[in-house]
């Protein structure tokens, strides 16, 4: 009986009539030794707990200790039993080292050790963490008896912690990579697809609309496949003629045509053992196509002008924004050029199909323009965040890129507002179209006139419309003179100035 307390009878005989009857309630203190070890329910009820428990009398000395303690600690129940408890050198006792007995320690005195983390010493001489409490056990007199405490080993929740700061960390890698900033499972899906393509040289086709960043995916899939220490040379294949393009990937040699005054070696030479990124594949000729599909078939080429073979060690990345197999089922791509290039096809989701990656990619432009704007900007807020969470960006990443360098240039707070944004952003239910002097809305219930405007709305239609005088006036429905009388009334400048000017997108990498 743990209560400590038990009931003897005694009867005395009296005089009077009847029996008289007296209890007599004998308080006799319990070894509470004894009864744990003869109490089997207890012992039971010790073993079935999961957490190391021990049990001391009230002189500190160990009593009783479960095998959850000898799992913990690596002392048996034998070796325990008898000896005190600072022989596990707690380190978190009521704020101090584990007394040498028990009267140093302060449970006597305030009662409980509420859930402590704390260190304590292993057999083995090793430090465990762990979570400690600890309770006196009083008889039904209120006399203290006995102490139990509790032991939680911390070991696996300290490494379920340290997982979970890798899995923080490696949620950052995840969120970079190359230069491609993403979250979303769609282009974590994307990113998988690199590291898988970035362990053989095989050709790979990136599909994706203008501005969502296809560049970056081949630079990614460069920067860490095995050529990443060889050279990468990037062509943008619509922009220059087939005559240019052909002496540009292959090379000439002197006098091959005219103005070939010397030998020069192409492209695909220079990438030798490396990478060469065609973007806009869908742009080259039908000639040049020809010439493509033998540098894939023979890992050769031939100079502009001379009939000797060159080998070459490349691998070649190209890219599209068009559907290039609708253009093989016109004629207008090859179809054996179509299949060597799409070894490996890699599918860039628009901006609008990842939309929870817009407040990350918002930031990452936010802190690039901060870098070189005098007033630097804390965040977005609210409302801008939903026009740019509910606008469909055509323009994808490129798009935002702009559309938060454009806030800049206007935002005179730490915040982004939603009239800091570009029109289409921010008024995306109106339809901007010249009609007499007024700018019409879709739904045709209200309309403004152009002298209406005032400074800073100018501004924005200006800047979107590059400092293009006439653009604006066919957008606000004035006269391209009415433009230049505002701009001259409110100080404007008539041209755009240098640091205004929105630069390219592959000056505001790293992102996706």
């Amino acid at each position: 009986m743990v209560s400590g307390i038990r009931y003897y009878y005694t009867g005395t005989g009296g005089a009077t009539s009847g029996a008289e009857t007296k209890y007599k309630k004998i308080h006799l203190m319990i070894n509470i030794t004894t009864e744990l070890e003869n109490n089997e329910f207890v012992k039971l009820l010790l073993e079935s707990i999961g957490d190391g428990i021990f049990v001391l009398d009230k002189d500190g000395t160990i009593i009783a200790w479960n095998s959850a303690m000898e799992k913990i600690v690596g002392y048996t129940a034998s070796e325990m039993k008898g000896q005190s408890c600072n022989i596990l050198d707690f380190n978190q006792c009521f704020d101090r080292n584990c007394p040498t007995g028990i009267k140093d320690c302060g449970i006597l005195k305030y009662g409980k050790v509420e859930p402590t983390e704390c260190l304590l010493t292993h057999k083995n001489g090793h430090t465990l963490s762990v979570s400690k409490n600890a309770r006196v056990i009083k008889n039904q007199l209120n006399q203290t008896i006995g102490i139990v405490e509790a032991v939680t080993d911390l070991t696996e929740l300290k490494n379920v912690r340290l997982k979970m700061e890798k899995a923080t960390r490696r949620l950052g890698e995840l969120n970079h990579l190359g230069g491609i900033i993403a979250k979303s499972q769609v282009m974590q899906n994307v990113f998988s697809f690199i590291k898988a393509s970035a362990a053989s040289d095989t050709s790979i086709l990136i599909l994706g609309e203008s501005g969502t960043g296809k560049e970056l995916v081949a630079e990614a899939i460069h920067s860490i496949g095995e050529r990443k220490d060889k050279p990468m040379i990037t062509l943008n294949c619509s922009a220059l003629s087939e005559t240019l393009l052909e002496s540009e990937l292959f090379g000439h040699v002197k006098g091959a045509f005219t103005g070939a005054i010397q030998d020069r070696t192409g492209w695909f030479e220079e990438a030798d053992g490396g990478t060469i990124f065609l973007d806009e594949i869908s742009e080259i000729t039908p000639y040049i196509q020809v010439k493509l599909l033998r540098v894939l078939q023979q890992k050769e080429i031939e100079r502009v002008g001379e009939s000797k073979k060159r080998k070459i060690d490349i691998r070649i990345i190209a890219a599209t924004n068009k559907d290039l197999k609708s253009l093989v089922d016109t004629g207008t791509f090859r179809e054996d050029l179509y299949y060597r290039l799409k070894v490996f096809p890699i599918y860039l989701p628009p901006l609008r199909d990842r939309k929870e990656d817009i407040p990350l990619l918002a930031d990452h432009f936010i802190k690039i323009n901060n870098k070189k704007a005098t007033i630097k900007v804390k965040g977005i807020s609210k409302p801008a965040l939903k026009n740019f969470m509910d606008y469909p960006w055509p323009g994808n990443i490129r798009e935002l890129a702009n559309a938060i360098e454009h806030a800049f240039v206007l935002c005179s707070d730490r915040q982004i507002k939603p009239v800091d944004l570009p029109l289409e952003i921010r008024e995306q239910n109106t339809i901007f179209r010249p009609l007499g002097k007024q700018i019409v809305q879709d739904n045709r219930s209200s309309t403004r006139s152009g002298s209406q405007f005032n400074k800073k709305e100018l501004i924005k239609l200006l800047f979107d419309s590059n400092w293009n005088k006439a653009e604006v006036a066919r957008r606000t429905g004035l006269s391209r003179a009415s433009i230049w009388k505002y701009m001259k009334k409110w100080n404007i400048p008539l041209q755009q100035d240098e640091e205004q000017t929105p630069r390219r997108l592959s000056e505001n990498r790293p992102f996706v």
